[in-house]
């Protein structure tokens, strides 16, 4: 069998955080070097790359799915809102700190509702976040589960682990708006400034959201297999298919 194609976390921060981020600080700029595009350009390249990688990875994986996509949309909303905001004076619309805001806030509630609506479908995404069969051997913990014949605590544990996957994403809802606000609500008076707060919340957002959405991850997934050894009675290296 093929070996899956798997992303490169590094190359993930790379292209989706730090390029972007220099790329608007840099390039971004009006002035006579031959780097400084200006504003609209530098927002236009710093939006392009992490599209251009993430259509790459989607073609790469052959394996496109509504979070790749919801991301990819993201992106392009962000030079789309940043763009139209744009005023031919060289400020920014007064209420484009707020539409950017509100965007931010929009996609992780969006990640959030759907995970909630999956656990009620035939494919609850809990099983791609967290209770993954390529991490977790399904087949041996469902035939212990009926063995046991705790399948109502099986199914609440899942339940449980999809609520607290979805409020996750609802604390970053609420963090990316304030978040947001926090960086752009004084920036209007020039492009370049504006530029310079959406580098910064890019920047600052991998670091304030995203690793403690990780850390978030984790921690779900320790209490996953916490939950699944009381109700099993099977040891870790049952549960997980670690590699030896």
């Amino acid at each position: 069998m093929a070996k899956k194609q798997q992303e490169n976390p590094l190359a993930n921060i790379m292209w989706n955080v730090l390029i972007p981020v220099a790329a608007l600080g840099i390039l971004g700029k009006t002035g006579d070097k031959l780097w400084q595009v200006g504003p609209v350009w530098g927002m236009i390249i710093a939006v392009c790359l992490p599209v251009i990688y993430g259509i790459h990875h989607l073609v790469k994986t052959k394996k496109p799915n509504f979070f790749s996509i919801l991301g990819v949309v993201s992106i392009l909303l962000t030079g789309g809102i940043s763009i139209m905001a744009y005023q031919d004076n060289g400020t920014v619309d007064a209420q484009a700190p707020l539409w950017f805001a509100l965007k931010e806030a929009a996609i992780p509630f969006i990640f959030g509702i759907t995970i909630l609506i999956s656990h009620w479908t035939k494919t609850p995404l809990i099983n791609v976040f967290i209770y993954n069969p390529e991490f977790f051997n399904v087949p041996l913990i469902e035939k212990r589960v009926a063995e046991k014949s705790a399948t109502a605590d099986y199914k609440k544990l899942i339940f449980s682990g999809t609520i607290l996957l979805a409020s996750s994403f609802f604390i970053s809802m609420v963090m990316n708006y304030f978040l947001a606000m926090h960086f752009l609500h004084d920036s209007t008076h020039s492009q370049e400034a504006f530029n310079t707060g959406v580098a910064k919340l890019t920047g600052w957002g991998f670091a304030v959201i995203g690793v403690p959405m990780i850390t978030i991850l984790i921690a779900i997934m320790f209490r996953f297999v916490s939950g699944l050894r009381k109700i099993t009675g099977m040891e870790n290296e049952d549960i997980l298919l670690l590699q030896r």
